[in-house]
């Protein structure tokens, strides 16, 4: 009976030892280089991971052989259709940080298996609800999230091992290509970008941001700039400058409130408030206020504020150079 114990005690030991050592082990993985790579489409972060197999010296022998075309038995797991797992080794994942849109159909956020049907010059991309298997031996079309078809495009050079990366972007989309061998799969991902940063600032605005001025007057001129919800911003111009311990009554302040207002055609509301944010501001913000007016063609309001800038800060480069924008030629040789 002892012996017996001993024994059991022995091979528990064993067996402890062995998962402890493989739990401290890293190891390459049959060659396939692992990889992410995460970029942003606006404010929408989209995460890529996945498993690099290279060519290896198998030209020509990649696509329909290595990778089977359509859907296969693959002689292992529970699928008998499986697509191509878009990479090696576990499931190729994408996260996105927001809703999106892949080739002009919706996809929301969250964290997705990506898995591609090959044809003949396209690909069914597929994204799939289930993100945690080990390759697509466990694939099941009933967990699809969007299935797309897109057309492949023949590579002039070979590209030795798979690779990710964003092409063509722009403020609210990127193309998001697979490349291997003399293969690219490219698809347009698109965001929402007004929407999010909209939203990102409603939940920054009531946490520490909220207590910045300087934040409330970002998410106001982003507004006035998009010429988007105007009225939310015109609550916000109001808190900063009312705002119990936020607000301040100063030229910046003034003056982001009269330009929502001047976006809303509340102008003669707008041109008040600027005459009463003049006197609050700083040399260099007078300044740059003339000259915004000038370029808006508005010489005579340009020319009061650069008056103005004068008397507060006489004899100063920069409000005699505002002086001498703003005076028309015939005032300025009745002065000489």
């Amino acid at each position: 009976m002892k012996h017996k114990i001993l024994f059991t005690f022995f091979i528990a030991l064993l067996s402890f030892n062995f998962s402890f050592a493989q739990a401290l082990l890293t190891a390459a993985n049959g060659g396939n280089k692992r990889a992410s790579v995460t970029e942003q489409i606006g404010i929408t972060d989209v995460t890529i991971h996945y498993d690099r197999p290279a060519v290896n010296g198998r030209e020509g022998k990649i696509w329909g052989e290595l990778v089977h075309k359509g859907f296969a038995d693959l002689g292992f797991g529970t699928s008998k259709a499986a697509p191509w797992r878009a990479g090696a080794n576990e499931n190729t994942t994408f996260t996105f940080s927001t809703d999106v849109m892949i080739e002009g159909k919706p996809l929301k956020a969250g964290k997705y298996g990506f898995f591609i049907a090959m044809g003949e010059g396209s690909a069914t991309l597929i994204f799939s609800n289930n993100s945690t298997s080990w390759g697509s031996y466990f694939y099941n079309e009933k967990e699809d999230a969007l299935r797309i078809d897109v057309k492949t495009v023949p590579l002039n050079e070979s590209v030795e091992r798979l690779k990710y990366e964003f092409m063509d972007q722009t403020e609210n989309a990127a193309t998001v290509a697979l490349l291997w061998e003399k293969i690219k799969i490219p698809f347009k991902v698109e965001v929402d970008y007004v929407k999010t940063q909209i939203e990102s600032f409603r939940r920054q605005l009531r946490n520490n941001e909220g207590f910045n001025t300087d934040a409330m007057v970002q998410a106001i001129n982003f507004c006035i700039e998009r010429n988007t919800n105007l009225d939310e911003a015109l609550q916000w111009s109001d808190y900063a400058i009312n705002g119990v311990f936020v607000g301040q009554k100063n030229f910046k302040t003034l003056s982001t409130k009269a330009a929502v207002l001047n976006k809303l055609n509340k102008t003669t509301e707008a041109d008040e408030l600027m005459k009463a944010a003049m006197p609050l501001a700083t040399m260099q913000e007078l300044h740059n206020y003339g000259r915004q007016l000038l370029k808006s063609k508005k010489a005579v309001l340009a020319l009061e504020a650069f008056k103005l800038n004068a008397q507060k800060n006489p004899n100063i480069f920069t409000t005699n150079v505002g002086l001498a924008r703003a005076t028309p030629p015939t005032e300025i040789l009745k002065m000489l």
